[in-house]
């Protein structure tokens, strides 16, 4: 039965999504039960071609990506892949209309990766971040309004802006991987050189900016979504306190993370704000 095969898929991405950021995972866990399958497969889909071109060194990384995105777009054309990722991602494409723009520009994204290390201006980075971020929160948009899309247009902004921020505040906090491993600079502020207190205080403003255009939209969310993105909010939020309180230097010699007492704590004070409607 076909619908065997689809729930095997679905569970492959949730299995994949809890596998590699239990974060993520845990704030899914708190979407309504109706929308939680698209979640775990548009993180299915972004995170296999992030892999390609973060971690599978020892194989022609360009090669795999092109055939990653044909075999997309042979799924949605016959309605059917044997990739379970893939075969998942495109079923919730088509349930919930998300546009082929807003993938052309993750993949772009991804092959900019391939291509290119130092983002020299501003308007690289933004494009990167774009296509690497922001268009995955408008996917995951489309899914929490399922069609409405008024909603989807008074939404459109803080939700490119809250993408925004995660991906910035990661790459603050993996800021010593990125440079010394995948040899890559993602702020322009500090292409071609190491980064200093000043500089990554400016980026922290930068970052706080872009949360302060999120709360308006964290409240206008339905009730079936709106936990799940306000724990994550409140998790970065605090990632993003400490990154601002750690100095340059230390953030270059080892990786930042939120205690898991707090991760408990921050997902009780998400629960009763909620609760309250006091966002």
């Amino acid at each position: 039965m076909i619908q065997l095969y689809n729930d095997v898929s679905f569970e492959t991405s949730r299995l994949i999504t809890s596998s590699y950021s239990t974060s993520f995972s845990r704030a899914v866990s708190l979407l309504s039960n109706d929308i939680r399958n698209a979640i775990f497969s548009i993180y299915g889909f972004v995170r296999l071609a992030d892999e390609i071109v973060d971690t599978f060194h020892d194989h022609d990384k360009e090669t795999l990506l092109i055939e990653f995105e044909k075999d997309l777009y042979d799924a949605l054309k016959h309605n059917i892949s044997l990739n379970p990722v893939l075969h998942s991602f495109q079923l919730t494409i088509k349930k919930y209309g998300i546009e082929d723009h807003l993938i052309q520009a993750f993949l772009k994204s991804m092959k900019i990766d391939l291509l290119k290390s130092d983002h020299l201006t501003k308007p690289e980075t933004d494009e990167y971040i774009y296509g690497s971020a922001e268009v995955v929160g408008l996917m995951c948009l489309k899914v929490f309004v399922h069609g409405d899309e008024g909603l989807y247009k008074k939404l459109e902004i803080p939700a490119r802006k809250l993408g925004a921020a995660f991906q910035k505040v990661n790459f603050l906090r993996d800021i010593k991987n990125d440079t010394e491993i995948l040899k890559r600079s993602y702020f322009h502020e500090i292409a071609g050189k190491e980064i200093d207190e000043n500089t990554k205080q400016e980026i922290v403003r930068d970052i706080e900016e872009d949360f302060s255009f999120t709360i308006t939209g964290l409240k206008l969310l339905p009730h079936s979504s709106r936990l799940g993105v306000l724990i994550a909010y409140y998790y970065y939020r605090h990632l993003l306190r400490i990154l601002k309180r750690t100095h340059a230097s230390r953030l270059m010699e080892k990786r930042i993370r939120v205690p898991d007492y707090i991760k408990i704590l921050l997902l009780v004070k998400a629960w009763a704000y909620n609760k309250l409607n006091i966002i």
